[in-house]
């Protein structure tokens, strides 16, 4: 899903918070409708510190503190973490997140079918749909879209998410020229007619990624969607979302709710304001102040004085490293895999989140495989000389790019004196802005990066489909024709012997030495919920907007507490 750097690597500071939190338990998925039945309502685990911040004053409005990143607004080309959190409140597809289970739930479809071979989906768009201008949506607008994003010349990240369907992957490639041979089409105004290459019982669940929305006709042209237009006046993309945004700087973006959105019944919030910080303090200024309900980003925990909400979950997610694969003499998994075999794995773990051994959170049904912990210096010495390289003689330099925090700079200082020591290779780092991180890691000019991933949906299919030679997402440049028959032969199985065809493709990319998993992360954030309905701490870390609700007071037993809504009204006190 999405590309993050630093929220998710877990300070030690706050390592004995974690401890004492949980992962919200399995519950059954509550219906469609979106009610929660008490029963089925997640238990959040917060720290026991006490509450000192005000309560809001006026309850239809939320504000919300991001880490400052570039914005793109395009979802064809977007792919940070903090843009699929906002994209829950513009774009709506044909199935979206349920707030908390984050399985599909029905969206701008209410109906569809599935052939007897399970490779056909036709899929009915709701009659009351509509962008926030009032045009009505079409079935039209979703083929649109997606064929757009799988143009050749435009390079979307997840454009490799469509190669399930049809005819997709070919397009994407520019080996089919003609749209009309991708399998999605739309045979009348409200009917969207997708088919597969293989029966995929995931899908639904992949239709509730953002790069399956709709496009309104007056933007699939449009480039650049935070650029002014012919008027030379910026105006907010033709969204199909709960919200549309009505003004955006540098600082602050701006979201109202629309009347046009077929479920804005449901929708409680009137106002949504993003603020975006760049200084970790300040954003917890934000939160301390009672400005801001929820910090999504960076916090700094010395300046956080009400720590009331801050809530820990684990994720489906990995923070590893990465050894690109494109150039000589990186290529040879011979000398990659001597490079995974010199590291000091228990070091390299030592300080953040859940160790991790594979690249893939472990998933109920998915085979356990053997992951990276060994260190064998004598057969990484062995393998290098077999390679061409004796005493590492002939190896170019070696160069990591790194983010700037101390974390990076502690695993990457390991990983060059393991890799110096060893094998006598020359390392150089280079550490790049986090606004320029992403960008630097598509640049050529290293060996060496490093990713925090995030599964869009639980299944193995979300972490490995990057790792195929022709993904826009595959930033090592990994190309194994072994590899890519495995993923192949599981886009034609069901069941336990897909799951087990892509364990096998998960063991090869571990020992051919291209990834370095470090950590599967912890989910951090910091928002009330006992103020928040709708918010619900979950494997995926999205948070669909529409859902976000202010709770009613409830002072506890002989407990006197001002509710600043309320004017100067007598203040309620708890019933004993």
């Amino acid at each position: 899903m999405n590309r993050v750097t630093n929220k998710f690597l877990f300070p030690l500071v706050l390592l004995a918070v974690c401890l004492s939190c949980r992962a919200p338990d399995v519950v059954k998925t509550p219906p469609p409708s979106g009610e929660f039945p008490p029963e089925n309502r997640p238990e959040t685990t917060a720290p026991g510190f006490a509450e000192t911040r005000p309560r809001a004053s006026v309850r239809d409005e939320f504000t919300a503190v991001f880490s400052k990143a570039e914005l793109e607004l395009d979802f064809r080309k977007s792919y940070m973490s903090s843009e699929a959190q906002l994209f829950t409140a513009l774009y709506e597809g044909l199935f979206s997140y349920h707030p908390f289970t984050m399985e599909p739930v029905p969206a701008a479809a209410d109906e569809w079918e599935v052939s007897e071979d399970k490779k056909q989906w036709t899929f009915t768009i709701r009659q009351d749909a509509q962008y926030w201008n009032g045009d009505p949506l079409r079935a039209e607008d979703f083929r649109a879209a997606w064929i757009s994003l799988l143009s050749p010349e435009r390079e979307s990240p997840y454009s490799s998410f469509f190669d399930i369907i049809e005819g997709a992957r070919d397009y994407r490639l520019g080996i089919e020229k003609d749209p009309a041979k991708v399998g999605v089409s739309a045979p009348g105004t409200k009917t969207l007619v997708v088919k597969l290459n293989a029966p995929a019982s995931f899908f639904p669940a992949m239709l509730c990624h953002h790069s399956f929305s709709p496009i309104h006709p007056s933007m699939i042209q449009k480039e650049n969607w935070s650029a002014p237009g012919a008027s030379g006046v910026w105006e907010p993309p033709v969204s199909n979302g709960p919200f549309k945004i009505v003004s955006l700087d540098e600082e602050t973006l701006v979201m109202e709710k629309t009347a046009r959105y077929w479920d804005s019944r449901r929708v409680s919030l009137n106002k949504i304001t993003i603020k975006y910080a760049d200084d970790p303090v300040e954003a917890s200024h934000f939160w301390n102040s009672g400005e801001a309900r929820w910090i999504s980003g960076d916090f700094s925990w010395d300046a956080l004085t009400d720590r009331s909400g801050i809530q820990v979950n684990a994720m489906f997610a990995t923070h590893y490293y990465y050894i690109r694969s494109g150039e000589k003499p990186w290529d040879d998994y011979r000398v990659r895999r001597a490079l995974i075999l010199a590291l000091p794995w228990d070091e390299l773990r030592g300080n953040i989140g859940q160790p991790a051994k594979t690249l893939i959170y472990p998933l109920t049904g998915y085979p356990e495989i053997e992951g990276l912990d060994a260190t064998d210096t004598e057969e990484a010495v062995k393998l290098l000389a077999e390679a061409g390289f004796p005493g590492g003689d002939g190896l170019p330099e070696l160069v990591i790019r790194l983010t700037p925090s101390e974390e990076a700079a502690r695993i990457g200082a390991l990983m060059a004196s393991a890799w110096k020591e060893t094998l006598n290779v020359q390392v150089r780092v280079e550490v790049f802005p986090y606004n320029r991180y992403f960008a630097a890691l598509k640049e050529p000019g290293y060996v060496v990066g490093s990713l925090t991933w995030i599964g869009d949906f639980a299944d193995p299919y979300s972490f490995l489909q990057m790792w195929r030679s022709d993904s826009n997402l595959n930033d090592a440049r990994y190309n194994d024709d072994d590899f890519e028959n495995l993923m192949e032969r599981s886009m034609r199985e069901e069941g336990d012997a897909r799951l087990a065809t892509m364990a096998e493709a998960e063991k090869l990319l571990l020992d051919r030495g291209s990834v370095i998993p470090i950590s599967h992360n912890l989910a951090i954030n910091v928002v009330d919920t006992g103020e928040i309905e709708g918010w619900y701490a979950n494997a995926l870390d999205i948070h669909p907007f529409k859902y976000f609700s202010f709770k009613a007071f409830r002072p506890l037993p002989g407990v006197v507490r001002h509710d600043p809504s309320s004017g100067n009204k007598p203040v309620e006190t708890g019933n004993s």
